[in-house]
């Protein structure tokens, strides 16, 4: 079997074992630029589809082979038990950060919202 049929069928094999809205999360996912940022209630707008709790039950059980880092919560904050590693990908990225306060539990540094954002618009690879 080739490299190339191997590939396809395991997308067959992934397609076939999720549900078509966790696809669909996942897909969107992975349209996000590098560098960028949508919060669980900007996939679900983007979708027309869910909310927030459902797009991040989604990325919860599935999101391992996507850039789950690109999907955050709202306020900014990195995500609890994953934060050393979201914050290499931010950093290798570029993504912008506001550096934590000397208040700021843990002082890790949260994502500037307003810059990293992505409205889901120029840069997309194709909208579900």
């Amino acid at each position: 079997m080739s490299e190339q049929s191997r590939a396809e069928n395991t997308r067959e094999e992934r397609a076939d074992a999720l549900p078509e809205y966790a696809e669909r999360v996942l897909e969107a996912a992975e349209n996000i630029p590098p560098g960028r940022v949508m919060t669980y209630g900007d996939v679900a707008e983007w979708l027309e589809e869910g909310g927030p709790r459902q797009v991040g039950r989604v990325m919860a059980l599935y999101g391992g082979a996507v850039p789950w880092w690109r999907v955050v919560r709202a306020d900014g904050a990195l995500l609890p038990g994953h934060e050393l590693r979201a914050l290499d990908h931010y950093r290798a990225e570029g993504t912008p950060l506001k550096e934590a306060g000397r208040s700021a539990e843990g002082h890790l540094p949260r994502l500037d919202m307003r810059r990293a954002r992505w409205d889901g618009g120029a840069d997309v690879r194709g909208h579900t």
